[in-house]
């Protein structure tokens, strides 16, 4: 798999996922697309490679095998999805089978156009953010009948916040400050209190900025459906607090909608990414935003 940017940097399965071995694989198992280009898409995401396959495609492979079981799920659900979404989100066109080294199934979609709100912040906000809004009730609102349960699979996004406690626990024992200790102990007690009560909705799973795409300085489509499945909505809210000022972010909760509960819950998701990743500056920075919202 890619490391810091390199392509070609080699996977711990003994194989490069870069562009030569994609060509291959496309080779092995398409050769009606045999003379497509091969581009890697970089910065590279970290469950998943993404490759261009000339101007309408892209082949998307697990880089590792933790990740595999979304490929099966992605196949089964994001037709279905997408014919229900106001947003275009990736839709599979064939399943790879393991080939030219690479030991596991592997996804070609269609190619969605756009940059990611990483590399370009929407135009306005706040448009953006009930934009998003919108896009994630249209989601909880599609059928989840025989959908996939979150689990282990899924890292349990849309699951029962419960699973990280104790890891939680543990960062939070270590803390050195013992106010802000005290502080994110109470959180995380506020955010475990509750129980997504009613039925099981569809989440995406990873609602961050570099899965969201913006076309013209607004949300133009949703990408990396790896993790979803059907469960509690509160894990798909932590972008209110890992990217939204606080202005921003009221409006996020006003177009969202849903009870307190659940945004107590959506908060102690925000809380344990935060404290497993405190090297990470950014994780810093929401910690202030949930002590913005959540003083104590």
């Amino acid at each position: 798999m890619p490391i810091d940017g390199d392509p070609a940097a080699p996977d711990h399965l003994g194989v490069a996922l870069d562009e030569a071995l994609v060509a291959a694989m496309v080779r092995a198992c398409f050769p009606e697309w045999a003379d497509l280009p091969v581009r890697q898409v970089l910065p590279g995401g970290h469950d998943n490679r993404t490759f261009r396959l000339g101007d309408g495609l892209a082949a998307r492979l697990p880089s590792a095998v933790h990740y595999v079981p979304a490929v099966e799920r992605e196949q089964r659900w994001l037709p279905l999805l997408a014919e229900a979404l106001p947003l275009p989100i990736p839709v599979p066109v064939a399943l790879g089978r393991p080939a030219a080294g690479f030991p596991w199934p592997w996804s070609v979609n269609r190619w969605i156009a756009g940059e990611t709100a990483l590399a370009a912040p929407p135009e306005d906000a706040a448009r953006f953010a009930q934009d998003l809004a919108g896009f994630l009730g249209a989601l909880r609102a599609v059928d989840a009948t025989d959908a996939p349960p979150a689990g282990a699979h899924n890292f349990f996004r849309g699951g029962d916040l419960a699973v990280y406690r104790a890891e939680a626990e543990a960062v939070i024992a270590a803390l050195p400050d013992r106010d802000e200790a005290r502080w994110a102990a109470a959180l995380l007690e506020r955010a475990l209190a509750s129980r997504w009560d009613r039925a099981a909705v569809w989440v995406h799973g990873d609602v961050a900025t570099g899965n969201l795409l913006v076309e013209r300085g607004r949300l133009s489509a949703v990408i990396d459906f790896g993790g979803c499945a059907v469960g509690d909505p509160a894990s798909d809210l932590v972008i209110a607090w890992v990217t939204f000022d606080a202005t921003t972010a009221r409006v996020f909760r006003d177009a969202v909608g849903l009870d307190r509960a659940t945004w107590d819950r959506a908060a102690g998701w925000a809380l344990w990414k935060a404290l497993i990743t405190l090297d990470d500056p950014g994780s810093r920075r929401t910690i202030a935003r949930l002590r913005e919202d959540h003083p104590g």
